[in-house]
């Protein structure tokens, strides 16, 4: 992997519908070498996926976002790797990742009510084995997601004047 290769990860992050000809103008290639290298980045699972970005407090009816936060016993030879296996594997759950600090694992998860994400909790990752403690925080307001600043101001939209 080359800087050619960071700066093409850069502006697909940014925005993955950049076509590879609009890439090979900001990264100053051919088109052809642009689908290769995209080719070999997407065959080294470093490029995982293309999506899309959504505001859901904009769209009808979002839901509900919350943070889980795990204390969990690891397991010998394991370490966390099968239990973050087994929480990965529930659609709710749509990032996970092993933190420090005074808690092990970082859940976001999803749900149509807040209820629904209070039984998940309580019904699927409490009752685990090595869960030792949770917490659970709901998302109130998202400001910034994946680089996507939400918070911008309607066109037209003031400030409030204080002298």
């Amino acid at each position: 992997m080359d800087e050619k290769d960071l700066l093409i990860l850069r502006l697909l992050e940014e925005n993955s519908r950049l076509s590879p000809e609009e890439l090979a103008i900001m990264a100053e290639l051919s088109g052809e070498d642009v689908r290769c290298r995209i080719a070999a980045l997407e065959e080294a699972k470093i490029i995982r996926s293309y999506t899309t970005i959504i505001d859901w407090e904009r769209a009808a009816n979002g839901g509900v976002a919350a943070i889980i936060e795990l204390k969990v016993n690891p397991e010998r030879d394991y370490g966390y790797d099968r239990i973050a296996d087994r929480l990965a594997k529930f659609r709710e759950v749509k990032s996970l990742r092993l933190v420090t600090g005074v808690y092990d694992l970082q859940l976001h998860v999803t749900g149509k009510t807040m209820q629904d994400v209070a039984r998940f909790v309580s019904e699927y990752i409490a009752p685990m084995d090595r869960i030792r403690e949770t917490a659970t925080h709901i998302i109130m307001k998202t400001y910034k997601e994946n680089g996507q600043n939400f918070c911008e101001k309607e066109p037209g939209e003031r400030l409030p004047y204080s002298p």
